[in-house]
């Protein structure tokens, strides 16, 4: 068996199409309007969730590296409780990230439909929703296979 850092699978190195499957996704969101910024603070909201650490780890470095302010990172998973701190389209697109990564329990609320359409054209919300699955699928990988975090320099 082709092991990972911790003794599990590694998908890449037995079956590189894999991964690049989920790099083609990854490709198209980042080719997307979908700003930046809120796809960073998208990507880590879902990891958060999901408990992903190699996941949070790199985009909460990615995020502050494309100039993200810590405290907005430090308080993302109660962000309902700061709305100063997050605009109006990044909290229609944070609740739609929550809904669904959790989708099995209660789907996508109509509430939460109608504040990213009233956000978001038609467009963005397709972008909006390949960058949630797209990150759930690393999530998933990351988790299911014990993916190490890497090493700092």
């Amino acid at each position: 068996m082709t092991l990972g850092s911790h003794g599990r699978l590694s998908i890449h190195d037995v079956d590189p199409s894999a991964t690049e499957a989920v790099l083609a996704l990854e490709h198209y969101v980042r080719a997307s309007t979908l700003p930046k910024p809120l796809y960073e603070l998208v990507k880590v909201r879902a990891s958060q969730i999901n408990g992903c650490a190699f996941c949070l780890d790199m985009h909460a470095r990615d995020a502050r590296d494309g100039g993200e302010d810590q405290r907005r990172l430090d308080v993302l998973s109660a962000w309902r409780e700061a709305p100063d701190l997050y605009s109006e389209e990044e909290r229609a697109a944070l609740a739609l990230t929550e809904v669904v990564t959790l989708i099995g329990r209660e789907g996508v609320p109509d509430n939460v439909w109608e504040a990213v359409t009233a956000r978001f054209d038609e467009q963005q919300i397709v972008a909006l929703l390949m960058a949630i699955a797209t990150i759930n699928v690393w999530n998933r990988l990351a988790v299911s296979t014990h993916q190490a975090l890497p090493e700092l320099p």
